[in-house]
């Protein structure tokens, strides 16, 4: 009723906004694309998608498995892998798009090693990863807190240089998300208060409507929205 996933709003807005800017004809990896969702942004692109296609949705989970998308259809992935071992060449691709992906990657880490391996000398390195996350696509959610210090460490090691690495929204934001969903959740899970839960999440958005709109993303945000290049 008053969900509205704020969070997903502002990361398509910025990853069409990257991605359009990219150069036309750049070959470029969607790794972990699942069903497509940001190849609309890539038609001038070569674009080559990637998954492990393992994820089948809903079906046979109990609600207390978390957030679950009700199903999930990755027919049309070009190169079916794990994200550490992607069957392709050396240095194959001029730009490596990874939105919303390290969380469900045991070793997120060996990913970005597999996407310096990828790149051509002076490619771009497109990535997207929750801080603040509830658990969603159960069993494959291994992790999320990825700060702009684990970008900042992580990318310098592997030799790329940050070029872009900006907050999506921030810890109030986060907060006032989470209230506007309270309701819905509470109704899906058959706890008989659920009524409250919306009165409360009106509330809550009063609030947030009173305090204006100060910002403090070093508490928390959604995640970071990194590019970055690999040496040349």
């Amino acid at each position: 009723m008053f969900f509205k996933d704020i969070n997903e709003l502002n990361r398509q807005i910025w990853l069409k906004q990257t991605l359009i800017a990219l150069p036309k004809g750049a070959r470029l990896l969607d790794a972990g694309a699942g069903e497509l969702k940001n190849r609309q942004y890539c038609g001038h692109l070569e674009y080559v998608s990637q998954d492990f296609c393992q994820y089948e949705g809903a079906v046979g989970k109990a609600p207390e498995e978390g957030l679950q998308v009700k199903s999930w259809d990755t027919s049309s992935i070009d190169l079916v892998s794990d994200i550490t071992a992607i069957p392709v060449p050396d240095a194959s691709f001029d730009a490596i798009l990874c939105s919303e992906v390290l969380e469900h990657v045991p070793e997120p880490t060996h990913a970005l090693d597999e996407f310096a391996r990828l790149l051509k000398p002076g490619g771009v390195m497109i990535l997207t990863a929750p801080f603040a996350s509830n658990v969603h696509m159960a069993p494959y959610h291994y992790c999320s807190g990825f700060s702009k210090y684990w970008y900042e460490y992580h990318l310098a090691q592997r030799g790329f240089r940050i070029e872009t690495l900006v907050a999506n929204g921030d810890w109030y934001a986060f907060l006032r998300q989470e209230i506007t969903r309270l309701g819905g959740l509470e109704r899906q899970r058959g706890n008989w208060s659920w009524p409250f839960a919306y009165g409360y999440a009106l509330l809550g958005l009063l609030y947030f409507k009173l305090r204006g709109n100060k910002h403090s993303s070093d508490l928390a945000c959604f995640g970071w929205q990194c590019v970055a290049v690999k040496a040349a």
